[in-house]
């Protein structure tokens, strides 16, 4: 049976194989498919696949994690499929923020932890205004420090709208700090790259108070320094992490919304020694998106990547949970 749940091909397609339960308060750990796409006009509108793009291989990754000492996060904790988040005004991108914001909402009621798959960009501030910030059970009203991995900023406040959408994947970096859901000071952007269309696009996280690490900064700096500096920032405060699959090389992760081409993004091997530098922090949310399936190659490479982040999202969050527990659980 621990082989045939590793089958993709089979059986109902739930995230990793685990239990479909739409209540939150059953599970320390809530699986959550977001099939949002109109908050990003200026790409293909088919993000809103991501979601059933990675139930149809996670299987694969329902594994131990060897760089942890073969933890297995799904023995750890319980760890449950909630569904994706209902959004029968799709294409109304405010309509569908706060629909989604409704359902984070009650899982962080409930003090659950969620890993969620989009789905474009803006979904992270739709999570974040629901589970952060001075109402919420999960951070004890307390703003995130946020760990961002992604080729963007996404925090252009300096335009009104995008494409329409105003809390958009453009913006939601910045009004989640606005409304205090973020704390910028202990906030972390990192692996941005890429030619530019303006002089000042990187005045607007700076101001907000964001550490910028650049991609040529990344690479000066190394792993290991820039873990480092990411811990020191965050403190004891409790972290979200958002992590854009374009922050991935395109050798890497070729299906995504926003491609940048031109400079080399994270392998895969140095996007698992940041997120395995994390370790130990107090993540209370993770989310993975900007996949675009229809733009995969037969083999399905980048949805089988965005489940392995998944995967190295949720075991930390498990890992913590675990570390957390009384002595005599």
């Amino acid at each position: 049976m621990l082989l045939l749940e590793a089958l993709s091909w089979w059986g109902v397609p739930s995230l990793f194989r685990c239990p479909i339960d739409p209540d939150p308060a059953n599970c320390d750990i809530a699986l959550v498919g977001v099939p949002h796409s109109s908050g990003n006009g200026s790409t293909e509108r088919d993000q809103h696949l991501g979601p059933r793009a990675v139930r149809n291989v996670s299987a694969h990754n329902r594994r131990l994690h060897k760089a942890f000492d073969y933890f297995s996060p799904w023995e750890a904790c319980r760890i449950h499929d909630l569904g994706d988040v209902p959004l029968p005004e799709a294409m109304d991108n405010e309509a569908c923020i706060e629909r989604i914001s409704a359902f984070f909402r009650r899982i962080a009621d409930a003090g659950t932890r969620p890993v969620a798959i989009g789905g474009d960009h803006s979904i992270s501030g739709a999570i974040l205004q629901a589970i952060a910030g001075a109402d919420s059970r999960l951070t004890a009203g307390r703003p995130v420090a946020l760990v961002h991995l992604d080729a963007h900023t996404d925090t252009y406040e300096n335009i009104e709208h995008w494409m329409g959408a105003r809390k958009s994947a453009a913006h939601w970096a910045a009004y989640t700090v606005r409304q205090g859901n973020v704390d910028a000071s202990r906030g972390t952007q990192l692996g941005i790259r890429g030619n530019t269309r303006s002089r000042d696009w990187l005045h607007t996280s700076r101001d907000l108070g964001y550490d910028l690490i650049e991609m040529e900064r990344y690479r000066e700096l190394g792993p290991a320094a820039t873990i480092a500096r990411i811990r020191e920032r965050v403190g004891d405060a409790p972290v979200y992490i958002s992590f854009d699959l374009d922050s991935l090389d395109p050798s890497a992760a070729p299906a995504v919304s926003n491609i940048e081409a031109g400079v080399n993004g994270f392998s895969i091997d140095e996007a698992n020694a940041l997120l395995r530098g994390l370790r130990g922090l107090d993540i209370v949310g993770a989310d993975v998106v900007c996949l675009m399936p229809s733009k995969d190659q037969p083999n399905q490479i980048t949805s089988m990547v965005a489940a392995h982040i998944m995967f190295e999202l949720t075991c930390l969050i498990a890992d913590r949970l675990v570390a957390d527990r009384p002595s005599d659980w």
